[in-house]
């Protein structure tokens, strides 16, 4: 087993977006941020994007909506922050690579 390779209950706070790379496989990627922070504080840290590949982010983009939680595991991944975009720093920021989803608490229910 991967050493990388993690579950987490997280939030959703950003709209689903499907997009297709090669024209053929399907992409989602979504904002989401770890359901409970130290404090209440609001950290822009805490939020980071998942992605989630082929038949699974079809049904990610209809049915997972924003404030809706779920559980996803699959492999973390660093790349370039995309809240910072400033030249002093070189900041990184967690993806997640998700293979497998499960609806936790549904704003639709």
């Amino acid at each position: 087993m991967s050493m990388n390779y993690a579950s987490f209950i997280v939030k959703i706070v950003g709209q689903p977006k499907q997009t297709f790379p090669d024209n053929q496989t399907a992409l989602t990627t979504i904002l989401v941020k770890f359901s409970q922070n130290r404090n209440n504080e609001k950290s822009l840290g805490s939020i980071f994007q998942i992605s989630i590949w082929g038949n699974l982010a079809y049904d990610v983009a209809q049915y997972y909506q924003i404030n809706d939680y779920i559980v996803i595991e699959g492999y973390i991944s660093i790349r370039e922050n995309l809240f910072n975009k400033s030249f002093l720093t070189s900041t990184k920021q967690i993806e997640i690579s998700v293979f497998k989803i499960y609806p936790f608490l549904l704003k639709s229910m």
